[in-house]
């Protein structure tokens, strides 16, 4: 009877060479492609951290046709309030409403393609996955300011895509909500429809009559509210996704009242522009103006 030596290898070992070589092959033709995981994780990373241009509002307000970061500013003065999760530090300081990465695919040998969801980071400066532009949605000219009351369109690229996707929103129903909060959701959708308009209301409730057919000043705390189901834009900060690029906060749309019947700040957004000075950046990161004569180091 044969014996074999521990390292005679027996089996189908031709067959286990064939393999290895058609995987060697497909490894090849994927990085020819650019399909390896890896450079389309990189691809995804250049497109969407593309810095991308606001636009300068020489008014201080905002218009149809700009490109705007919205954001969710930290309160700084409300340290004392909400939840011992909401004051941790992770949870606090500016966010921005951004293209969910977390519903990319790279694992598919498909094009990369623009997520439907939404998600808030932690920055402020503009890059591709968070900077939106105002969009008409009843005829006015590029250029007009955008005003209190008036319908109007969020669209984004997300720095994946060729063409304009819209910020939309629809009732809750026992299929179709929120995954964290399971409160009504926002999505992004190429369609423009009804669930695609939106409203910019004063911040002050009692001043929203006054105040609308008014223009909309940037960099100013307002409400944004869904006009088909009169819910307001929304960051709760205590439900977080993960994507590829770290934590992040869910975004939603539901109405945050206090005990007087006013938007906390889960409901407070700005709509920022970018620096018309030679700083460059946002207005954000604009110097504070100091008094003639006075010296800034003597400022504290």
């Amino acid at each position: 009877m044969a014996s074999y030596r521990h390292g005679v290898r027996i089996g189908n070992w031709l067959e286990d060479e064939y393999a290895h070589q058609d995987l060697l092959n497909d490894f090849i033709r994927k990085k020819e492609q650019g399909q390896l995981l890896v450079q389309r994780l990189a691809r995804l990373q250049e497109n969407i951290f593309k810095r991308v241009e606001l636009s300068i509002s020489s008014d201080g307000f905002v218009h149809f046709g700009d490109t705007v970061l919205l954001m969710n500013p930290d309160n700084k003065s409300s340290g004392l309030e909400g939840t011992s999760e909401e004051q941790e530090p992770e949870m606090r300081g500016d966010v921005t409403l951004a293209v969910d990465m977390e519903e990319v695919s790279l694992y598919s040998d498909e094009p990369l393609q623009l997520s439907s969801g939404l998600s808030a980071v932690r920055r402020v400066d503009p890059i591709g996955r968070n900077a939106f532009c105002i969009v008409s949605a009843d005829g006015s000219a590029e250029g007009e300011p955008l005003r209190y009351g008036q319908s109007f369109l969020l669209g984004t690229k997300g720095g994946v895509s060729d063409k304009l996707f819209y910020l939309a929103s629809d009732h809750k129903t026992f299929q179709n909500f929120a995954k964290k909060s399971r409160l009504q959701k926002v999505f992004l959708t190429a369609e423009v429809s009804y669930l695609a308009l939106w409203q910019a209301k004063s911040l002050d409730p009692q001043l929203r009559l006054e105040h609308e057919g008014f223009p909309v000043p940037a960099d100013t705390k307002i409400i944004i509210t869904h006009c088909y189901t009169n819910r307001n834009l929304a960051i709760p900060r205590t439900f977080c996704v993960w994507s590829y690029f770290g934590r992040e906060f869910e975004v939603i749309c539901h109405n945050y009242l206090d005990s007087h019947r006013v938007e906390e700040d889960k409901n407070h957004w700005v709509i920022i522009t970018a620096n018309p000075g030679p700083e460059d950046g946002t207005m954000l990161e604009r110097p504070k103006a100091f008094p003639e004569g006075y010296k800034k180091e003597s400022i504290s």
